[in-house]
């Protein structure tokens, strides 16, 4: 399984856009906060006590807590956010302000860090974790969110050092940032290297050895709109559950409740949500009416087209995003095999298809690499390898991986998934599919992996037959062209989804 495969996408949407309008942080308690606070006790055992309530932490104090644990740990910085508020207990438009933090200082680091560097002239290396952690949030907020006051990020700043350290560093947390907000408009423009990698790698904040990478994949000009694509807040999207229900009534259901809904442009059961709340909090998603998943993603399994009453294996199925719309696409009708090698995720799959009441779907716990010791060979009609990988198409929605992956990464990685690509080829049965998918732009995962599968399997080809609506989509957005054979890179900036890679290859009839 993929280690950057997403199966919801509504929250982090939802939280930003409430971001953006510029709310200052709440510091009074909840409801449910208040009362445990001021539970009243018989006045007979009341007596003198030195404990005090826990303070509210603000939005700004929730998110460089987070920063610092994804920093420190190297914690995915949506888990550790979700952690982060749910035990803060913040208000929405809080939430939301602590979450366009956490991401808007992730993203634009390298940005940030080179405007910091030019005031912060002496110990930079030597700064405590939280205060560079600081410094980079509140320069977030002074560069790039207009609608946040920018004394008011200094301010806050200011007091989040003096609770957490000494008036030497607040004043230095004060000098540095007015002394930003005094030359910002000079040092935020960079000066130019030479180098185009170098360039864009500061401009829009990404190491050179991946922009190096996607100059020689891509060329400049769309290098830098891969990059500038990775820095925007994805959109929410679902997927319809069209064994329950059709799209149109999903988005009937959606604008009922709020919800800014229109259909993907992309994904022939996908709709683009904005506004309205937590989707998974909608009476849709706990009736199993639909499931939080990205476009992109949404079009692997269309890719496999399986057929009702068919078997299907799902090799690296986790979390269950792609093993329960196969199912789905088959009508509940026939077996979807969801294998993955961590039995706490092949519980994940087994309540997923729960919640949308899919029986065809058999939740299994094993090796990718090794599944031919539990199944006959060529005994499935269409086998889906959804290989871990990188993660650079998911940059949009874990920025983090920006600065956590390394070019050894690639190479190791890639190794894994030839080993389960030639397992996976194994089960496929004469004239079924096998369809290979990342969610990554790197050329030794995808392409350059699939053509050396070819090379050493001339019992497989490729398979340019894929769905009418699908194609249709892709052609009028020119993604692909006329000579399309079966396989598809999808940049971020296609449709303002993942970067995913689908290649459909068909095993030949003896």
């Amino acid at each position: 399984m993929s280690g950057t495969k997403q199966s919801g996408t509504g929250n982090r949407a939802a939280n930003v856009k409430n971001s953006r309008q510029g709310h200052k942080p709440s510091q009074t308690l909840n409801q449910s906060q208040r009362g445990s606070a001021t539970k009243a006790v018989p006045p007979a055992k009341q007596g003198k006590s030195d404990a005090k309530p826990k303070r509210q932490l603000t939005a700004r104090e929730v998110a460089l807590e987070t920063l610092v644990r994804v920093a420190e740990s190297g914690a995915y910085s949506n888990l550790q956010l979700n952690r982060a508020l749910q035990d803060a207990g913040l208000s929405r438009p809080d939430a939301g302000l602590a979450t366009e933090l956490v991401y808007g200082t992730i993203q634009r680091q390298r940005t940030i860090d080179d405007i910091l560097m030019r005031l912060v002239t002496k110990g930079w290396s030597k700064l405590a974790p939280w205060v560079l952690q600081l410094l980079r949030m509140s320069a977030y907020q002074i560069c790039y969110l207009d609608r946040v006051p920018p004394h008011a990020a200094v301010n806050e700043a200011v007091t989040i050092a003096k609770r957490r350290g000494h008036s030497g560093i607040s004043g230095m947390v004060n000098g540095v940032l007015r002394n930003l907000l005094r030359r910002k408009e000079e040092l935020m423009r960079p000066a130019e290297s030479g180098g185009a990698a170098t360039d864009i790698g500061i401009r829009q904040s990404y190491p050179d050895w991946i922009v190096s990478r996607w100059i020689d994949a891509y060329g400049v000009q769309t290098t830098e709109a891969i990059c500038a694509a990775g820095n925007e807040p994805p959109h929410a999207s679902i997927r319809v559950n069209t064994v329950k229900g059709s799209r149109e009534h999903a988005l009937r259901e959606l604008a009922e409740q709020g919800f800014e809904a229109e259909p993907s442009k992309l994904a022939p059961a996908g709709i683009v949500v904005r506004g309205g709340g937590n989707l998974a909090l909608t009476n849709g998603y706990t009736s199993g009416s639909w499931t939080m998943q990205d476009e992109s993603s949404m079009l692997v399994a269309e890719v496999c087209a399986p057929r009702p009453g068919t078997r299907v294996l799902d090799c690296c199925a986790a979390p269950g995003g792609k093993t329960t719309h196969l199912a789905e696409l088959m009508g509940d009708a026939g077996e979807v095999i969801a294998n993955d090698v961590h039995e706490h995720k092949r519980k994940l799959i087994e309540e997923q298809a729960n919640r949308l009441g899919l029986r065809s779907v058999q939740p299994v716990t094993g090796d990718a690499g090794r599944l031919t010791e539990q199944y006959k060979l060529a005994s499935f009609e269409t086998v889906l390898l959804d290989a871990p990988c990188s993660g650079l198409g998911v940059i949009r929605r874990k920025p983090e991986i920006k600065w956590t992956k390394s070019p050894g990464d690639v190479g190791e990685i890639a190794g894994v998934q030839r080993r389960l690509l030639r397992e996976a080829a194994q089960l496929v049965k004469p004239g079924g599919s096998l369809v290979y998918s990342t969610c990554t732009i790197a050329r030794e995962e995808n392409e350059d992996q699939v053509a050396a599968f070819l090379a050493e399997q001339p019992e497989f080809e490729f398979d340019p037959d894929w769905p009418a609506d699908v194609m249709s989509s892709l052609r009028e957005a020119g993604v692909i062209a006329d000579d399309f054979r079966g396989e598809l890179q999808l940049l971020p900036q296609h449709f303002g989804s993942d970067g995913f890679y689908i290649a459909k290859l068909r095993r030949k009839q003896a």
